[in-house]
């Protein structure tokens, strides 16, 4: 959520550099103004009437006076009951307006519509395996999958409808030890593990941002304010939201190992083979609460540690910095990690890591104290997947495949988690 007073003192402002995620957020800033000008000339009104009761109260001289006095404090007392009630619904109004506004982009965010217009930051330096490239024509995740018996989709689709899945044998080993990896890599790094429920109040799901604007994508639990969790950013940045952290408590950078539930209601027909978009998938998340002045350093250590587990499983991949078109709503400065997969011969979204400056922390009323004395501030909250453990787990299929037979060996870095160190 935006700082309503930012938007009072710079509403211009405000409206130009939203208009680089899009020009129709424009009217609504000129609204919100225009109705916490409302608000404030109510609030003025309501207190020079309480002011006026409270002179009255104190003006009673005679019994005759003390009957006219009542009837005068009793209409004043109307009048302030009808400013509350017209005050509250300004309140509802303005939250409704501001829930749906996006977070305002740092200055270096490439302006463009789309993921078209995103920039390439970086190449992880190794050759991409190519279709057809040499003696193998690369096969994709689930042919190899399905072939060997380590996943299958038919029987999940069985069970629970399509862009489920399920692993069998060394394809669940395989998994598991990816999400062992990832965790002790994240631990080593000194992130705090947390297991978090996997339902969560709709109450941090509209503080981290996902409500109302993306309630399509979720989960709802029926007669209930309670929703599957998305990703584990939204638990994990919730966490802390009941008082405010001290100074010396900070950054704090968490990590978690969870299942994500998601409807992908704007994803027909995407990706509909393949573990690529899955209603439920597991994922490791990273989230670092700072100080406002280390979010744009944490914001670059989240990326490297997310980057470190790609380059230990040694599969090519590339960050790219988002566009205003193309960034998250609760983001201010997003990276994604896209990594190679070789059947499509394209790179695919395998983690986007988010600094969400103090956007997500006001809509939480997330804070820190400097020192006992000091008010407490907002802090700054960042998120990122290291990585999206289904994704993780077509790419080593993918770019580990044999180019002489059906299969696929293990990355070095996986093998003392696991007995084998090929699938055929």
């Amino acid at each position: 959520m935006l700082d309503l007073k930012v938007i009072r003192q710079n509403p211009e402002e405000i409206k130009t550099k939203l208009a680089k995620r899009n020009n129709t957020f424009a009217a609504s800033i000129y609204e919100i103004v225009e109705i916490d000008k409302q608000k404030r000339e109510i609030q003025q009104k309501a207190d020079e009437l309480k002011s006026r009761r409270n002179t009255l109260s104190k003006s009673v001289k005679s019994q005759e006076e003390a009957e006219t006095i009542k009837l005068e404090v009793k209409a004043i007392n109307e009048e302030i009951n009808s400013l509350d009630a017209l005050s509250t619904s300004l309140d509802q109004k303005l939250e409704d307006i501001t829930l749906y506004i996006p977070n305002i982009p740092l200055d270096d965010i490439p302006v463009g519509k789309d993921e078209t217009e995103n920039k390439v930051i970086k190449h992880y330096p190794l050759t991409p395996l190519k279709v057809g490239a040499g003696k193998i024509t690369a096969k994709s995740h689930w042919e190899i999958g399905e072939a060997l018996g380590i996943i299958d989709f038919e029987n999940s689709s069985r069970l629970s409808g399509t862009r489920f899945s399920t692993f069998i044998g060394q394809g669940a080993k395989l998994q598991r030890a990816l999400i062992q990896f990832m965790l002790d890599e994240a631990s080593a790094n000194g992130y705090t593990e947390i297991a978090p429920p996997a339902i969560i109040n709709g109450e941090i799901l509209r503080g981290t941002g996902q409500l109302p604007k993306f309630a399509e994508d979720l989960y709802h639990l029926e007669n209930t304010d309670q929703y599957l969790i998305p990703t584990a950013e939204v638990p994990l940045t919730g966490f802390y939201a009941a008082k405010p952290l001290n100074h010396d408590e900070l950054p704090k950078r968490l990590c978690a190992y969870t299942p994500c539930f998601r409807s992908e209601a704007g994803a027909a027909g995407r990706d509909t083979r393949g573990l690529i978009r899955q209603h439920q998938f597991d994922k490791i998340e990273l989230v670092h609460l700072c100080k406002p002045e280390e979010s744009e350093a944490e914001h670059e250590r989240l990326v490297s540690q997310a980057e470190s587990i790609l380059e230990k499983l040694e599969l090519p991949y590339r960050r790219v910095l988002l566009c205003t078109g193309d960034m998250g709503f609760s983001a201010a400065k997003c990276y994604d990690l896209e990594v190679w997969f070789p059947s499509q011969g394209a790179y695919r979204e395998i983690s986007s890591c988010s600094n969400c400056t103090d956007f997500q922390a006001r809509r939480l009323g997330l804070k820190f104290k400097r020192d006992a004395k000091s008010k407490p501030e907002l802090l700054h909250t960042l998120n990122g997947s290291s990585l999206a453990v289904g994704r993780t787990w077509a790419a080593v299929v993918e770019n580990y495949q044999f180019a002489d037979k059906l299969g696929f060996r293990i990355p070095e870095a996986l093998k003392k988690y696991l007995s084998f160190d090929e699938v055929v």
